[in-house]
């Protein structure tokens, strides 16, 4: 049968019909841009606040610890001595040489590499103590690995070298402490070491536990505080592509021996939890695709029934079954396909209405556009289901009202 016959009948009948066929395909324009804008506004707000979380900690962390306790020499002669999660309840041991495990992966790595010193203190001001978590870093290499040079909102990582014991904490902390730029604070370290600190910066990560539990210094006023003099416990490694930081990691961890952790293990749970999230949205998703097929499936069961003495004609003038039904399906690729070029107006229309708000966080006070991801995936997969949904309504009432022998839909239309 031509092509051609098949597609005029079809467009005959679809035109002839103008309210059911455009109820049709604003029921696939609805179901295809709603799907879009869940789409892009769930996909967007998930890399927003990955974005955030990547930005305010380092790719990587090479820590001054092993995975496993190496091999001990009576393990090794008798089978019966092997230790595991063996703490260090002493100083800590610090990367041996650590100047020249930085030189050896800067060689390779797609990335840049800095040293720090971490330890826990205690930080006072007045009637306040608050234990936080204290970073000694080196001014010239930590904008190489992190964010916190644009995170400052009062002074700047230079301005560590430029006072003794200079400290930079986060707002929320200045905030607990009622402290500002020029203040002078007392850091008390786990061995009995205390230590006066001036305030010279201030900064504002976007993550509550970071702005209040973390303090940053120079490396050797680290050290002091932690009694170690020389000791350099971590290194932090910032990638050119944080995607690939498991890979990197892995490789990081053979060569040095010593633990690394990339991003994606140290929140291995708040990952675990978008993929929930995720497999939620594509079920709604494909619910909303599937309920906008049944207007499609809906009108093309009316078609075919109002049609029945038009198939019992086509039959009877030697028309085959199969091309009886592949007009419905045209029919309802049709409706489809209209139905999703308006859907993917509709799709991009709304993505762009929901980027123009704003919600008010009144934490920071400030104003947060909802962040919305648009990419021709969400359009392309969004048109395909809502193609193959239309095509697949088509097929049961047509393939039902082909089956029926042409002497009896004369006969009952008599």
């Amino acid at each position: 049968m031509a092509t051609n016959l098949l597609l005029t009948i079809a467009w005959t009948h679809v035109t002839s019909r103008v309210r059911q066929t455009l109820v049709g395909m604003a029921g696939v324009a609805m179901g295809v841009g709603f799907t879009i804008m869940m789409a892009g506004l769930m996909q967007g707000s998930q890399i927003d606040f990955l974005r955030q979380l990547v930005d305010t900690m380092p790719h990587i962390t090479v820590e001054d610890q092993r995975r496993s306790v190496p091999p001990q020499p009576a393990e090794q002669e008798y089978g019966a001595v092997q230790l595991s999660n063996v703490a260090n309840l002493n100083d800590r041991p610090g990367i041996k040489y650590p100047e020249a495990v930085m030189a050896s992966l800067r060689s390779w790595l797609p990335g840049d590499v800095a040293p720090s010193v971490r330890t826990t203190a205690i930080i006072e001001h007045g009637a306040g103590h608050i234990g936080v978590t204290l970073m000694g870093i080196d001014p010239r290499l930590e904008v190489r690995v992190s964010k916190l040079g644009s995170q400052m909102r009062a002074g700047e990582i230079a301005d560590l070298t430029r006072a003794p014991n200079a400290i930079i904490i986060g707002e929320a902390l200045a905030e607990k402490l009622a402290v500002k730029t020029g203040n002078t604070v007392v850091l008390a370290g786990g061995q009995g070491t205390e230590v006066s600190a001036t305030v010279v910066g201030l900064f504002r990560s976007g993550l509550k536990r970071v702005d209040e539990e973390q303090i940053y210094s120079l490396i050797g006023f680290a050290q002091m505080i932690m009694r170690q003099s020389g000791a350099i416990n971590e290194l932090r490694l910032r990638l050119n592509d944080p995607i690939g930081a498991q890979t990197v990691a892995a490789e990081v961890e053979a060569q040095t021996g010593y633990k690394s952790v990339s991003w994606q293990e140290a929140n291995a749970d708040l990952l675990s939890s978008f993929a929930v999230r995720d497999f939620i949205v594509l079920t709604v998703m494909g619910a909303m695709l599937l309920t906008s097929s049944f207007a499609t499936y809906n009108i093309i069961s009316t078609i075919t029934h109002e049609k029945r003495q038009d198939i019992a004609i086509m039959k009877s003038l030697g028309m085959r079954e199969y091309s009886v039904r592949r007009i419905f399906i045209i029919e309802a690729a049709i409706i489809g396909a209209v139905g999703i070029l308006f859907g993917w107006l509709l799709g991009y229309g709304l993505c762009y209405a929901w980027s123009l708000i704003t919600i008010y966080n009144p934490l920071t006070g400030n104003h947060v556009p909802l962040q919305i991801y648009y990419s021709p995936m969400h359009y392309v997969v969004a048109g395909g289901v809502s193609l193959i949904c239309c095509s697949g309504a088509a097929f049961f009432p047509a393939r039902k009202a082909t089956r029926v022998h042409p002497v009896d839909i004369i006969r009952g239309a008599s």
